[in-house]
């Protein structure tokens, strides 16, 4: 199969795919220790990614028919924050993922956005020090970031591992 891919806003008609995506990238957690079962068991409702779709911002990437990939976001203020982010692990390894990234920050800051935030695992290699690599710092200070600290109260909430959990934030000035 070509490597090559393509990349687009998000239309609503993407939101049926996406569940399955975001199954499939969720079992690789299975691999990694402590983390079995974690993501990917209850994924985003279509009705939630369709609002996420109609506020813009959401980007998919395709590989030939078939949709690879996608990212989606969610405004707050002057932040564009990344709700769900997922390649399928039959089209990772090409770039895509980081292409998905770039297009978001290329749109936020065109957008007029000051960042993109996130919460994430740190010690996943695919998780925090991949948002790093894209040039995400770990917000040290969640009491300073009240958004993001609530962010990952409800993840904890939800049974993330909260000693595994951090918030990053990347500036587009």
């Amino acid at each position: 199969m070509s490597g090559e891919w393509s990349l687009r806003l998000a239309r609503p008609e993407d939101a049926h795919s996406m569940p399955d995506i975001e199954r499939a990238a969720g079992s690789l957690f299975d691999t990694v220790p402590g983390l079995a079962g974690i993501a990917g068991q209850e994924t985003v409702p279509i009705e939630q990614l369709l609002r996420y779709i109609r506020k813009g911002h959401c980007l998919v990437t395709h590989v030939g028919g078939e949709m690879a990939g996608f990212l989606v976001n969610e405004p707050f203020g002057r932040e564009l924050h990344i709700r769900e982010f997922d390649v399928h692990p039959h089209f990772q390894r090409r770039g895509i993922g980081a292409g998905l990234v770039r297009a978001c920050q290329v749109d936020a800051r065109n957008s007029g956005f000051a960042a993109l935030t996130l919460t994430t695992f740190r010690d996943v290699p695919w998780n925090g020090p991949f948002y790093a690599r894209m040039g995400f710092v770990e917000v040290d200070d969640t009491a300073a970031h009240p958004r993001l600290a609530g962010e990952l109260a409800a993840e904890a909430l939800h049974g993330l591992p909260p000693e595994r959990r951090c918030a990053m934030i990347c500036f587009l000035d």
